[in-house]
């Protein structure tokens, strides 16, 4: 009836929203990387790992620094961590990954490649081939679920979690279970569950989706040749969502606590994640907790307000080293 008809538009609309963000955050990497030089990070580098997957990051800050480790969110990859990467090189040593799946990074074709398991263990072994045994570990949206599990199932590995727009992963599963209107927000996600149908969409009517957005990126240096050099880049390889598999986990945890010190950071106009989760989250932090919510923020929020972002992150990092000495 109407109701059903309501819902799917809002799905759809989320859809849309979603291939949009894709289209423009694949443009705009292209530009960036063009940049790292002139930025003064390091380029793209990768490693294999165990697994035979190959894992692309850009990193920045010397070697030898203690370890920043940057975990994007969906359906993102490295760029969306361009303001912190510049901002806290000068004190660590500041990785941004591709997680499997998503960017340079390989992606395996099957689902099972994408179980949270798996996800975990990248990290792990990411750490590691870095050179590392611990970080300070930093997630947004589904790089916010990652770092979360993570810091419950590695905690000697992280020092101090921060996560942007994601609560922890048990009120997310209880949460979306008892509020249809969160379901309704992420029913986006199952949209990429198919084997074939979002690449199709996406490539639809000779990108059609992607051009519209190219033509209106929002960066003054996308125009004339540069925009058709871009138009050409992306075209030469197939647009792959694997990294997109809602992931699937054959954990289950064994214990839910985080007993590191967790800054939660969140924009309230998020229109993915809604704000009531934040404050739930505080009962599984066994350790000091600090939540910060913006009232003038979005999903992208280390995107949207990186000034603040990063002003927020320094304070809590100062906090805790101060803490620690006393």
């Amino acid at each position: 009836g109407s109701a059903f008809k309501v819902y799917c538009s809002k799905v759809f609309l989320v859809l849309a929203v979603t291939i949009s963000c894709i289209s423009q955050g694949l443009c705009q990497a292209v530009l960036w990387q063009r940049r790292l030089c002139a930025q003064g990070w390091a380029g793209p580098q990768g490693h294999s790992l165990d697994s035979g997957l190959r894992f692309h990051y850009v990193a920045a800050g010397e070697r030898g620094k203690p370890l920043m480790l940057l975990l994007h969110g969906f359906p993102e990859f490295w760029y969306s961590w361009r303001h912190q990467l510049r901002e806290f090189k000068s004190e660590y040593r500041v990785v941004a990954l591709d997680l499997r799946g998503y960017g340079e990074t390989d992606a395996p074709p099957h689902k099972e490649n994408y179980k949270l398991d798996c996800l975990i263990a990248d990290i792990k072994d990411i750490l590691e081939s870095l050179g590392y045994n611990k970080c300070v570990l930093i997630g947004h949206d589904w790089g916010g679920m990652i770092a979360w599990l993570v810091a419950i199932c590695y905690p000697e590995m992280v020092t101090k979690l921060i996560v942007v727009n994601f609560p922890h992963p048990s009120v997310f599963t209880e949460y979306i279970l008892r509020h249809p209107s969160q379901l309704i927000k992420s029913g986006y996600y199952f949209f990429f569950q198919m084997p074939w149908f979002p690449e199709f969409m996406f490539t639809l009517n000779d990108f059609k989706v992607s051009k519209m957005n190219w033509a209106d990126t929002g960066d003054p240096c996308v125009k004339g040749v540069q925009l058709i050099t871009i138009h050409l880049e992306f075209h030469s390889s197939e647009p792959n969502f694997s990294g997109m598999l809602f992931p699937k986990s054959c954990l289950p945890l064994q214990h839910h606590e985080v007993i590191m010190p967790t800054l939660l950071l969140w924009g309230e106009r998020d229109a993915f994640m809604e704000v009531e989760m934040a404050e739930i989250t505080r009962i599984y932090v066994k350790n000091h907790f600090r939540l910060t919510i913006l009232s003038e923020a979005s999903h992208w929020l280390q995107q949207d307000q990186p000034d603040i972002v990063n002003k927020l992150i320094w304070t809590f990092l100062k906090e805790e080293t101060k803490r620690k000495r006393e």
